[in-house]
């Protein structure tokens, strides 16, 4: 594990009024409009002092999940908590993330402040410049991402980590009420994907790893988005050797295993597949799944504006949003293209 240092804020902290309330003022932003937010806010005080003494008298319960799939683009099942736990997971996640935070490598991108895709994508190449020395000798990539993630998540080792940096018994017990609400079918496995504090618990869990790969293996240029990442060297028999050692951390310490058949070793000339685009020495393109993914969800939204079942302001947001995805690689036929199948 990580440095000793410890969480300074205490329970009661985390459940004040004060903090409640700062939590729902982050929780409501763009969602004024859902009808089980809408009910919370009619009687909001006096839901937040209901959820508040439930907490102080510790005989809060988490409520069960609603469960349904999206496609995004592979098949996830993402579960959807109560506005009242959804709450709650702010509340706690305004006090935890700032902390944990500072445990974290700077080379971990996910749902972190001031990092991202494109942020881990633009390393990714800054790094392939010092590897590659200019690009003036091979470049290795080894790029790995850890099987069924969020489901195989060990709750056990998880609730050990966190005992590690929180004192604070009562915070544990919410945060054991919080873990414990959920399963993905096997007994003490998973995170719900959908939970902000889910998130978070991600990164803890994977911060083990990271500290190991940093510390215990001296992997200089490696970045991890998520449960994907990707070691870099001019060695590729030094990566074959790394995979076997971080396979065996991933199994020994997290119970996570690496997907089989997307443990790969490439050279950057070959193009490298990470985070939706396709990484060469001198540029990057967008993968062609990714492509073909936008164009149909255009066409999609633009038949159903015509049918007048979303309005024309929907598309223009899709048609901006997928503006700056292709912004970050080389994208002008793309961007091109969109504007002339949207006549934008």
């Amino acid at each position: 594990m990580g440095n000793k240092i410890q969480l300074l804020h205490n329970y009661q902290y985390i459940i004040s009024l004060e903090n409640l309330l700062g939590a729902w003022q982050e929780f409501v932003k763009g969602k004024k409009s859902k009808r089980d937010v809408q009910q919370f806010e009619l009687h909001l005080l006096d839901n937040v002092i209901a959820l508040h003494n439930d907490l102080a008298a510790r005989v809060y319960c988490h409520s069960t999940y609603q469960a349904f799939r999206i496609s995004d683009p592979k098949p996830r099942h993402i579960h959807k908590a109560s506005v009242r736990d959804r709450l709650l997971h702010h509340a706690v996640y305004r006090i935890l993330y700032p902390f944990f935070d500072k445990t974290f490598i700077a080379d971990s991108y996910s749902c972190r402040l001031n990092k991202g895709t494109h942020k881990a994508i633009n390393h990714f190449r800054k790094f392939a410049y010092k590897v590659s020395r200019n690009h003036t000798r091979t470049c290795w990539v080894l790029k790995c991402d850890v099987k069924k993630f969020f489901a195989s998540i060990d709750q056990a080792i998880l609730k050990n980590i966190l005992e590690y940096y929180i004192p604070d018994g009562d915070i544990l017990w919410l945060l054991r009420r919080i873990i414990d609400s959920f399963s993905s079918g096997q007994p003490g496995k998973g995170l719900p994907l959908g939970n902000l504090t889910s998130q978070l618990f991600c990164n803890v869990y994977m911060n083990e790893f990271d500290q190991y790969v940093k510390h215990g293996l001296k992997v200089k240029y490696y970045i991890r988005y998520a449960d994907d990442f990707v070691v870099m060297s001019h060695d590729k028999y030094q990566l074959i050797k790394q995979q076997e050692e971080l396979a065996k951390f991933l199994a020994g310490k997290l119970k996570l295993r690496l997907h089989e058949d997307k443990v790969i070793i490439k050279s950057l000339v070959s193009g490298v597949d990470f985070l939706g685009y396709v990484c060469l020495p001198h540029y990057r393109v967008l993968r062609t799944k990714t492509k073909r993914r936008i164009f149909g969800k255009l066409q999609r939204k633009q038949l159903a504006v015509r049918q007048g079942l979303i309005p024309p302001a929907s598309l223009n947001q899709s048609i901006q949003s997928y503006l700056g995805v292709v912004k970050h690689c080389n994208g002008f036929k793309i961007a091109r293209r969109i504007k002339e199948l949207t006549g934008s």
